[in-house]
């Protein structure tokens, strides 16, 4: 039985978790802290007699932990996996992970210390339409891949927000927080170790969130491929969807349009007209984790990807903060 804690619980993905957990009978939920009574009654209420603490030491003192969410303000993230890693506990984090590079730094420590996973639950990864252009460019129908284009419009909805979300000491920068699940995914379909980064960030609305800037582009080399990520909080508000999200792989041989917004993967080759690409099953944003667990293996998102992915994030914030300097990656770290 995987004896499951969530520590720090301020954004809804919390919620991927503890769905997967209800949904299994080898996990059981055992505790869960998080220090703001509005947060744990808006993402831990109806746990029923789980104990639910405003401290994590206090729940790690007093509970064994096999696996720890951590899902809280975001700036408060790595001293809550580093926590829970020293307590002999895996991480299974929401993105992102931390918000700066010492951070990132202290939880890479940790893990190697205590020989644990540490995995974001980067659920893009497991949406029909990614599990289907990962199939195309694996058997090779788009030749070799040289350009991947991405665009993640989010929605504000700012009086939704807690006021920490709208503060640099909280949330931390755009460009460590959106595109690092694009990020993510051009490591993944590149199998690139090594390459260069560079962001822009903008305000928008500095009279509203003069602390946060709300838009990034990030220019990102991988190996041979070269990647733009465009981000933001300014997806229209009366728009149907949350955020259009799209992406298209350019290969030699063929281009992938995915649109995760209305589930559609187009494809279009030299030698066939167009297609859509008929998609298979999703999976649930946490499953692949605890699937690997259960079978003494190691998690899809491993913790090498999964801080690969955050360090090249956090170094496009640092970039932008350099006015768009290019840097190299993995640039420090073991990943």
């Amino acid at each position: 039985m995987i004896r499951l804690a969530v520590l720090g619980a301020a954004h809804g993905h919390v919620g991927y978790a503890l769905d997967e957990a209800a949904r299994r009978d080898d996990v059981t939920l055992v505790a869960a802290a998080e220090p703001d009574a509005a947060s744990r009654a808006a993402f831990l209420a109806g746990l029923g007699d789980v104990p639910v603490y405003d401290d994590i030491a206090t729940l790690l003192h007093r509970h064994e932990v096999d696996v720890a969410v951590v899902a809280g303000v975001y700036a408060q993230r790595g001293a809550a996996a580093v926590a829970a890693l020293e307590a002999g506990a895996h991480v299974l984090a929401d993105k992102p992970l931390c918000t700066s590079l010492e951070q990132l730094d202290a939880v890479a420590s940790a893990a190697a210390r205590a020989g644990r996973h540490v995995s974001v639950m980067f659920e893009k990864r497991f949406h029909p339409v990614t599990l289907a252009a990962r199939r195309l460019v694996d058997d090779g129908v788009l030749g070799g891949l040289a350009l991947v284009a991405s665009t993640a419009p989010h929605q504000l909805r700012l009086p939704d927000r807690p006021p920490w979300f709208v503060r640099r000491d909280g949330y931390g920068g755009i460009a460590g927080d959106l595109p690092v699940h694009d990020v993510d995914l051009v490591l993944a379909l590149s199998g690139a170790t090594s390459g260069t980064v560079a962001a822009l960030t903008g305000n928008s609305r500095p009279d509203v969130h003069p602390d946060v800037d709300d838009h990034v582009a990030v220019l990102l080399r991988a190996g041979s491929v070269a990647a733009t990520i465009e981000a933001s909080w300014l997806s229209p508000e009366a728009d149907e969807l949350h955020g259009h999200y799209r992406m298209r792989l350019t290969g030699s041989s063929g281009t992938a349009e995915l649109d995760w917004g209305y589930g559609t993967l187009r494809v279009a080759t030299h030698d066939r007209a167009p297609w859509t690409e008929p998609l298979p099953a999703g999976r649930p944003p946490a499953a692949y984790f605890f699937d690997a667990l259960a079978a003494g293996a190691e998690p899809e998102i491993s913790t090498a990807a999964s801080l690969l992915a955050t360090r090249v994030a956090l170094l496009a914030q640092a970039s932008a903060e350099a006015g768009g300097t290019q840097l190299p990656w993995p640039a420090t770290g073991r990943e």
